[in-house]
């Protein structure tokens, strides 16, 4: 029988934000990486200032190093960006935000737009907050399909969204917005912060799930592979068992000293999958 595929895993520049986007660039060609998610935050990507020719020379600089975009994912949880606030002002501006990634997710050629659902006030009805959240996102993922950009919709934590903590929720908002190319992100911190697993997430989602972030935790938490305590094996075995062949990041942000060097994390992580890649498929 032939060996299992090895995961395919994007190169991301969470936690270089405090080096430049060249170097975060030159190591994912180091690390043999293809595809990128890029995070949009400054200093790197800013959305609300970067230009259709800034994007354009970002694109070059990816494409001459033999890599490609994949997915952009704008900085939406620690920011001011909220599509589901009830601030009428900031609710638009958000919308406009991710209007305008989508535009520079076609400048890049990038092919996915990562979203989530925002939250509404903490003492308002949940309801209202989540008829925001529907209209805004179903909006954003027609426009985005215009240009042939696909969105996909993360559930966050508790502590980051009142309105989409889990994976039966996430389909539930997915069947409401209705949006054919509306795709669901897995993210194994937050799915295990939920109390789930990997089986789950797709009795839930089935083939909706188009991109994962495969990251450690205790339970909550960005850490790099064995600084947590998440079953990274369970869940390699358990994707494959379900046939994903789609593209995964590691989404490291959680521990401060991962932006003093970066790269040391990533190969880490990077080694912690090979040791699980022998696995078979598992039942």
């Amino acid at each position: 029988m032939p060996a299992p595929r090895a995961p395919r895993l994007t190169g991301s520049n969470f936690a270089y934000q405090h080096l430049r986007f060249d170097r975060f660039l030159d190591d994912a060609v180091a690390l043999g990486r293809e595809r990128l998610e890029l995070w949009g935050i400054a200093p790197h990507l800013h959305i609300p200032r970067v230009g259709d020719a800034e994007a354009r020379d970002l694109r070059r600089r990816i494409e001459e190093r033999g890599l490609s975009a994949y997915c952009l994912t704008p900085e939406q949880v620690m920011y001011p960006v909220n599509v589901a606030s009830p601030v009428g002002w900031l609710r638009a501006w958000s919308i406009a935000l991710f209007r305008r990634a989508a535009e520079i997710c076609a400048e890049l050629g990038a092919e996915k737009l990562l979203l989530t659902p925002g939250r509404g006030g903490e003492d308002e009805p949940v309801d209202a907050a989540w008829r925001r959240s529907v209209d805004a996102i179903g909006g954003i993922a027609a426009y985005a399909d215009t240009l042939g950009v696909t969105c996909v919709l993360e559930p966050l934590q508790r502590v980051e969204s009142n309105l989409v903590n889990d994976s039966p929720t996430l389909a539930a908002m997915l069947d409401e917005i209705g949006a054919g190319r509306l795709g669901a992100v897995l993210d194994t911190v937050t799915m295990a912060v939920a109390g789930e697993t990997v089986d789950d997430a797709f009795a839930a989602l089935g083939d909706r799930i188009q991109h994962v972030h495969l990251v450690d935790g205790r339970p909550a938490g960005h850490l790099a592979w064995g600084d947590g305590v998440l079953p990274l094996d369970d869940y390699l075995r358990a994707l494959r068992r379900h046939g994903y062949d789609g593209w995964m990041t590691f989404e490291l942000f959680g521990d401060g000293t991962y932006a003093l060097d970066p790269r040391a994390a990533v190969e880490r992580c990077d080694a912690a999958v090979r040791r699980c890649a022998g696995h078979g498929p598992g039942e």
